[in-house]
């Protein structure tokens, strides 16, 4: 019952402080859940691909399959009410006065100033997944530790998603389908 209540309480964080949406939680998932030694930094990148592949909300996914992986259904319902819980009492309380001083000179600084710290949030996840990605032996700043097959795949399908207009998702899966029949 404890880890449950620890795993509740972690996702509640990365709920409360993900701001600018769900690739903005990962530096906090690592941080809880890599630090931590419930999951390995391998690990945490599977749950973002499925997280990614699959329907609904990016942070949902990423708590139920974290909750699962760790504790089964009682830890991914652990971990998907905490994720929401924050958002949800955030939504209410915010829709109830946001219309209201949502001219407000002082409003729209907060909302100013809490730009560069998505983006920063978003660069960071982004960082860290493609270090873990494309150097799986550990960050080295070496060719010979590059997997050279994981920055094609991922060269190819960033031109292909920024110079034609084939979905995203279908990139995905093309992508996942290539790895499972040429990178083992």
């Amino acid at each position: 019952m404890a880890e449950l209540l620890t795993l509740f309480w972690i996702f509640c964080k990365i709920g409360l402080f993900t701001i600018g949406g769900g690739m903005a939680m990962l530096p906090l998932v690592q941080q809880e859940l890599v630090r931590r030694g419930l999951m390995s930094m391998s690990e945490t990148i599977d749950m973002v691909a499925i997280s990614q592949m699959t329907p609904g909300p990016f942070a949902a996914n990423c708590a139920t399959f974290a909750g699962m992986r760790l504790y089964g259904v009682p830890g991914a319902i652990a971990a998907t009410a905490g994720v929401a819980l924050p958002s949800i009492v955030i939504c209410l309380i915010v829709s109830r006065f946001f219309f209201k001083f949502n001219g407000s000179p002082l409003v729209k600084s907060v909302l100013s100033g809490i730009k560069p710290v998505v983006a920063a949030l978003v660069l960071s996840g982004l960082v860290s997944v493609a270090s873990s990605a494309l150097f799986p032996g550990g960050f080295v700043f070496s060719f010979a530790a590059l997997d050279v097959h994981v920055l094609v795949v991922a060269a190819v399908m960033t031109v292909l998603m920024l110079k034609t207009k084939v979905s995203p998702a279908l990139l995905v899966v093309a992508a996942g389908i290539f790895g499972a029949i040429f990178l083992r």
